[in-house]
C-alpha cells in the first residue's frame, strides 16, 4: 500500500505534458520551427532535393540547408546533403548527377553558384562543393543547359561598363582626397527604394550569364555574359535544344507611370564567343506583363502569367494564365480568363519559409497538351491542371489546403508539393490520381505532437450592405477557437484583418491566430470584399471606395459569431496588418464597440502615403487624380479626419525600415494624435525591420511582436496588468498580475 501510494504521489508530482497530455502553442515555439521551401524533383523522378530553413542557435536570423528524399522506397528519411549555413536555390543536371545551388559562402559579401556531385547512393556526398562564378555582384537563379554542359546565371551588372572601368580605374590610381567614394545619393527615379531592399542601385540591372562546366583538370573558361545594357533580365528560360534562351525584360525607363504593365519576351542565341553579347533570335512585344515564363517541350510555344488589362486600370487583375506560340507577331492566347481562378497565386499565411522560399513554377504536360500550376481559389490553393487548347481547369488536389510550391519530374512519373493547412507548417507529399496525396516529410512532427491544436471553423455570413455589388457572395470567414473550447462559457474576441487589401486568409498554417487562440481569445479572420480567391468583382468592388463596405462585411462576421453566444460583447478586439492596419485604426473611428486595438504596419492619412510610399504603380489604382489635385477624395478615406471619434486604446506596431507603410504615413502620425488627446497609446517600433516583420523579421522580433498584441489585449480585454505601457507606476491599479 504504502508502495502504491509513493506512486501514486510521483506521478503527481511529473509535469502533465511528459504523461501525454498536450499544451498550447506558444510564441517562442516559432524557434523550434522547420520550413520547408524551394523544392526540386529529380529528372528521373527518383529523388527530391529541398531547401529546409531553421532559426539560428541564438535566434537572432536564419539558416538554410539542402536535403535529398529518395522517392523510390517507402518510409525514407530526409537526408542533409549541405549544412548551409546559407545554401538555396537547388537545381539537378539533366542526367540526376550533379546539383546546381546557390551558396553565401563564410565572410563572402556575395552569393556564388557551386556543383554538387550526388551520384551514388543516398546519403553519398561525393566530392566537396566545387564554385563555378566569381562574378562581382554575385550569382543566383542557376538553370542547367537541356544537355547539362553549361548553366545560365542572372547577376547584377553595371549599365554602362565603360564607365565603370573608367572609375576602378581612377581609384586604382588616386591617392588621398581623390579617392574618396561618395556615399551621397543623386535621386532621380519616383521609385528609389524598395521595401525589404532599401535605396535601389541605379547604376547596375541583372543580366544573364553563360556559366561553363569546370574541366578535367579543373580549369574553367571565364563566364560570359549573354545580356547587356540599360534595361535588366526579369525571367528567363532554356528552349528545350540548348540553342536558343527566351526571357523577359521591361524596356522602360519608369515604366510605374504606365496604365497598364507590360514587356517584352526576347529569344538570344548562345552560340558564339565571348567577345560580344549574345544575338537576339525572337522578340514577341507584348500589351501584358508576362511571369514565369515556361518553353513547351517541343519548343514551339511558351506560357506564362499575366493579366488582362481591363478598359480602364482597376486595383486588382486577376492573374490568367497564357499561352503564346514562339514565332513572330504570334498573339498570346488566354486559357483561363473566363474563370475565377487566381493562377499562379496562393493564399496568406504568417509561416511560408523566412528564407530559401522558392517559388512554384508553370511545367508542361506529356505531348505538351496541358500545364501544371498553382491556382488560389475560395480561400485555397490548388495545384491544377490546365489543357492547352480548351482551357478547362482540372483540380489535381483538394480544397481547404494550401499548394505552396511543387515540382515535376522530367518524365512525367513523380509529382511532389509542398503542402501547408491551418494544423501544418508546410511537408512534401507526392500527388497521385483522384487528388491521392502521400505525406514525404514529417518536418514538424515532433514538435506537433507534444500541442493542442484545432483547425479553425469556417462561416459563410451574408453581408448586410450593398450585397448586390459582389452578387450576393457570402463572407468567408474563418473562426479560430481556443484548446478545450467551452461554448457555455463567455470569451474575449479579436478580429484580425488581413492586408493587402487585394489578398486572402485561407486554409493555410497561421501561428499568430493559433497563439492568439491558445492565450484564451475566439480569433476571428474574415476575407471582406476585397479579398483575392473570390473571383476580380469581388476583389475590386472597393475600388475608389476604401475603406468602405468592407468595414461592414468585418462587422457583420463579428456580429455572426457573437450570436453565437459564447463571446462577450463587452471584450472586443480589433488588429491586423498593412491593409490591415488601414482597416483597424478605419474601424475605431466608426465604432466604439471595441475595447483595444492594435494597428500594425498601417496607413492613416493616404494623401501622406501618396507622397513617401516605395510603390508608384501602385497609386494610380486607387483615389484618382493626385491628392493635390482631389484633396477631399484622400481625406474622406483616411482614418486620419475622423481621430476626433476614437475611444479606443490603440498599440501601433512599426518597422524602422518600413517603406511599403512608412510610420510616418501612418502609426506615428496616430500615435501623436492620441497622445495630444491624453488617450492610452503605445507605440513599439522595430529596429531594422520591413513590412515583411511578421512573415520573415528576425525571429526574436517575430515573438516580441506576438507578445505585444496580446499583452495590449490582455491588459483591456482581461484586466492583466501590464506596467510596461504606463507613462509612469500605477499604484493599485485592479488588473490582475501575471
Amino acid at each position: 500500500m504504502r508502495r502504491l501510494l509513493c506512486l501514486v504521489l510521483l506521478i503527481a508530482a511529473v509535469p502533465m505534458g511528459l504523461l501525454g497530455q498536450k499544451r498550447a502553442i506558444t510564441e517562442k515555439d516559432l524557434f523550434a520551427f522547420r520550413w520547408i521551401g524551394d523544392t526540386e524533383v529529380s529528372p528521373d523522378g527518383a529523388r527530391v532535393a529541398f531547401v529546409e530553413t531553421r532559426v539560428t542557435a541564438d535566434h537572432s536570423g536564419y539558416e538554410t540547408a539542402i536535403f535529398l528524399l529518395d522517392l523510390t522506397k517507402a518510409g525514407a528519411q530526409p537526408v542533409e546533403l549541405l549544412a548551409g549555413p546559407h545554401d538555396g536555390s537547388p537545381r539537378w543536371s539533366p542526367d540526376g548527377k550533379t546539383i546546381a545551388f546557390v551558396r553565401l559562402a563564410e565572410k563572402a559579401t556575395t552569393p556564388q553558384v557551386y556543383l554538387k556531385m550526388v551520384d551514388g547512393e543516398m546519403g553519398e556526398a561525393g566530392a566537396n562543393p566545387v564554385r563555378i562564378t566569381d562574378l562581382p555582384k554575385g550569382a543566383g537563379a542557376p538553370a542547367w543547359s537541356p544537355k547539362g554542359d553549361a548553366l545560365v546565371v542572372l547577376s547584377e551588372t553595371p549599365k554602362d561598363q565603360d564607365e565603370a572601368k573608367r572609375e576602378a580605374a581612377r581609384l586604382a590610381r588616386a591617392t588621398g582626397d581623390d579617392a574618396h567614394v561618395s556615399d551621397v545619393r543623386v535621386i532621380n527615379r519616383e521609385v528609389y527604394r524598395l521595401n525589404g531592399a532599401g535605396y535601389l542601385d541605379d547604376t547596375v540591372a541583372p543580366q544573364l550569364y553563360l556559366i561553363s562546366l569546370p574541366k578535367a583538370d579543373g580549369t574553367q573558361a571565364a563566364a560570359r555574359q549573354l545580356t547587356g545594357g540599360r534595361f535588366g533580365v526579369d525571367e528567363f528560360a532554356w528552349a528545350p535544344d540548348g540553342k536558343l534562351v527566351y526571357y523577359t525584360e521591361e524596356r522602360e525607363e519608369e515604366s510605374y507611370y504606365d496604365a497598364f504593365e507590360h514587356n517584352s519576351i526576347y529569344g538570344i542565341s548562345v552560340d558564339g564567343d565571348a567577345r560580344g553579347l549574345a544575338k537576339t533570335e525572337f522578340t514577341a512585344d507584348l500589351k501584358i506583363a508576362a511571369h514565369g515564363i515556361a518553353v513547351s517541350h517541343d519548343g514551339k510555344r511558351i506560357a506564362f502569367h499575366a493579366a488582362e488589362n481591363p478598359e480602364k486600370p482597376v486595383s486588382h487583375q486577376q492573374g490568367d494564365l497564357w499561352v503564346m506560340e514562339l514565332k513572330e507577331k504570334a498573339a498570346p492566347r488566354n486559357l483561363t480568363g473566363t474563370l475565377s481562378y487566381e493562377m499562379g497565386s496562393g493564399v496568406g499565411g504568417d509561416n511560408t519559409a523566412p528564407r530559401g522560399a522558392g517559388r512554384p513554377e508553370i511545367v508542361w504536360g506529356a505531348a505538351d497538351a496541358s500545364l501544371t500550376d498553382v491556382a488560389a481559389k475560395d480561400g485555397s490553393a490548388l495545384l491544377v491542371s490546365v489543357d492547352t487548347k480548351s482551357g478547362a481547369v482540372t483540380e489535381l488536389t483538394a480544397a481547404k489546403q494550401a499548394v505552396v510550391d511543387f515540382s515535376v519530374a522530367k518524365n512525367g512519373k513523380a509529382t511532389v508539393a509542398l503542402i501547408s493547412n491551418p494544423l501544418l507548417i508546410g511537408d512534401l507529399f507526392a500527388v497521385g490520381a483522384d487528388k491521392a496525396q502521400t505525406q514525404l516529410t514529417h518536418a514538424n512532427d515532433e514538435l506537433f505532437g507534444k500541442l493542442d491544436l484545432t483547425m479553425p471553423v469556417e462561416m459563410q455570413v451574408a453581408p448586410s450592405v450593398h450585397p448586390g455589388d459582389i452578387d450576393g457572395h457570402a463572407i468567408d470567414t474563418f473562426v479560430q477557437l481556443p484548446p478545450e473550447f467551452d461554448k457555455g462559457k463567455k470569451y474575449p474576441l479579436i478580429l484580425n484583418i488581413h492586408g493587402g487589401p487585394h489578398s486572402a486568409y485561407g486554409w493555410i498554417f497561421d501561428h499568430e491566430m493559433l497563439w492568439m487562440a491558445a492565450r484564451g481569445y475566439v480569433v476571428v479572420y474574415p476575407n471582406p470584399r476585397g479579398s483575392t480567391s473570390y473571383g476580380e468583382k469581388f476583389a475590386n468592388v472597393i475600388q475608389d471606395n476604401y475603406p468602405n463596405d468592407d468595414f461592414h462585411d468585418l462587422m457583420d462576421t463579428v456580429d455572426a459569431v457573437v450570436k453565437l453566444g459564447y463571446v462577450d460583447p463587452e471584450k472586443l478586439g480589433v488588429t491586423g496588418g498593412s491593409g490591415g492596419g488601414l482597416l483597424t485604426d478605419w474601424t475605431v473611428t466608426q465604432t466604439d464597440r471595441f475595447k483595444a486595438a492594435v494597428a500594425q504596419r498601417d496607413i492613416v492619412d493616404w494623401a501622406n502615403w501618396w507622397y513617401t510610399a516605395d510603390i508608384g504603380e501602385f497609386r494610380q489604382y486607387w483615389m484618382k487624380p493626385a491628392p493635390f489635385d482631389n484633396l477631399a477624395a484622400y481625406r474622406d478615406r483616411s482614418p486620419l479626419t475622423y481621430v476626433n471619434n476614437i475611444k479606443t486604446p490603440m498599440m501601433f506596431i512599426l518597422g524602422d525600415a518600413d517603406y511599403r507603410t512608412p510610420p510616418t504615413a501612418g502609426g506615428e502620425v496616430f500615435f501623436r494624435a492620441l497622445k495630444y488627446k491624453k488617450m492610452p497609446t503605445v507605440m513599439v517600433r522595430f529596429p531594422r525591420e520591413s513590412h515583411e516583420l511578421s512573415r520573415s523579421g528576425e525571429p526574436w522580433h517575430r515573438v516580441e511582436r506576438l507578445e505585444n498584441i496580446v499583452n495590449w489585449f490582455d491588459k483591456y480585454l482581461m484586466g492583466v496588468c501590464e506596467p510596461q505601457y504606463d507613462v509612469a507606476p500605477v499604484a493599485d491599479a485592479g488588473c490582475k498580475a501575471k
